[in-house]
């Protein structure tokens, strides 16, 4: 998270494309402090209750929490409105793991994410490819990112070789 924060400033508006516990959604809170806006966006119910508990323990009012797909979320920022996206893939910890981000819909949710970017934004995303479709999702991710335009986005990846059982893998896009 320290890099996508690096990107933030007090008073801007990100998104939390997949808020699931709240945990990214408070980091991003304070981040863009009382002056910001944070947008947080999940399809299940028992996230978005978890999030909304985990924000009232911290006193957080910034957050406009959403129960919908993150493929909504230019309906609520405007084009190159946002400093930062973030994106944690795959299902609900401790949650029923037959609900899951899938290839196509992320595809169309990092589109909608590179709308609304600003130039100089960062679109994070963090992928686990531990069950069958976040294997899926992860290898239609990396193919769409290297084809975007080098000219305007510069993507990194980023593996931790070192990690066992699955680690998380990331990919950054920054809007140049």
């Amino acid at each position: 998270m320290s890099v996508t924060l690096a990107y933030i400033r007090p008073g801007d508006t990100v998104v939390d494309a997949t808020c699931g516990t709240g945990q990214d959604t408070v980091a991003l809170a304070h981040a863009v402090g009382d002056e910001g806006t944070v947008y947080a966006f999940d399809i299940q119910k028992t996230a978005t209750l978890l999030t909304e508990a985990r924000l009232l323990s911290h006193g957080i009012s910034n957050v406009r929490l959403k129960m919908q797909s993150f493929v909504s979320m230019g309906e609520h920022v405007p084009e190159n409105g946002a400093a930062a996206v973030v994106f944690n893939l795959g299902y609900l910890p401790r949650g029923d793991h037959s609900i899951t981000t899938t290839a196509d819909t992320t595809l169309k949710g990092l589109e909608c994410a590179l709308r609304i970017i600003r130039h100089g934004g960062i679109v994070t995303v963090v992928m686990y490819d531990g069950h069958e479709e976040g294997a899926e999702e992860k290898k239609a991710i990396l193919e769409w990112a290297e084809k975007l335009d080098r000219s305007t986005y510069h993507v990194a990846y980023v593996s931790l070789i070192n990690q066992k059982n699955d680690p998380p893998e990331i990919v950054w896009i920054t809007k140049k």
